[in-house]
């Protein structure tokens, strides 16, 4: 597969075509944002940690019915994805009160929720990646009612397989943040990634954070983390 024109870049990946339409390659940096890009840094190896454990995952999950973008790892930072327009609203899944959540109604961090929470942002840098419901999500044409119910339906799924599966390898899944896209024929498939940029880990024993939260809060051990992540997953 060539390599061929950088269509885009984001705050962690450049996305650039291939000599075939349908697919596009994938690059992950290792500059890291937050705040919606206002504190800025890098992080030694996130870019292929990122990638691998995005992967790893993505490969999980199609194994369990979940139908992703993802086609093949080309090289520690380059996987091979498949062409989707992507759906502007960041899914979040919450387990556990923490980050914005715990903040907005005032619940200590680690809380216990009675029901997994979904929600939905709109996907706007400038804005601030507004809070939206299924309401808004209708009124501005960005998902059908019908396509939100698949959406939030493999993203429950997806949750309860992730959830159990790092269970078992001591971490557990706090919350994340998925993205969706369409298909050329129309289909609602997996895409971005899913790693400690975009999700919360924290250790079953200690509590111990292995995710991007540390990174936010000046907290230290940033690589260390990332890295405990991929050893536990992958064990490399």
């Amino acid at each position: 597969m060539e390599k061929r024109t950088q269509l885009y870049e984001g705050k962690a990946k450049k996305i650039f075509a291939t000599d075939k339409p349908d697919y596009f390659i994938v690059e992950y940096k290792d500059d890291a944002t937050a705040g919606n890009g206002a504190k800025r840094g890098s992080i030694a190896g996130k870019g292929e940690i990122n990638n691998r454990v995005t992967n790893h995952l993505m490969r999980l999950l199609e194994k369990e019915g979940v139908p992703t973008h993802y086609v093949k790892e080309l090289s520690p930072i380059e996987t091979l994805v498949k062409v989707v327009k992507i759906i502007p609203l960041e899914v979040i899944v919450r387990n556990i009160a923490a980050g914005s959540l715990a903040k907005r109604l005032g619940l200590p961090e680690g809380a216990a929720l009675k029901k997994t929470v979904l929600e939905y942002c709109y996907k706007d840098d400038a804005l601030g990646d507004p809070m939206v419901n299924n309401y808004h999500i209708a009124a501005m044409g960005w998902a059908g009612e019908d396509e939100l119910a698949v959406i939030a339906g493999y993203s429950f799924t997806i949750n309860t397989i992730l959830s159990n599966y790092l269970k078992d390898l001591g971490i557990v899944l706090i919350d994340f943040k998925l993205e969706f896209g369409k298909t050329p024929s129309g289909a609602i498939i997996l895409a971005d990634e899913i790693s400690p940029d975009t999700c919360r880990f924290w250790d079953s024993k200690t509590g111990e954070k292995l995710d991007k939260d540390r990174f936010r809060r000046d907290m230290g051990g940033v690589e260390e983390a990332y890295h405990e992540v991929l050893k536990r997953l992958i064990g490399a």
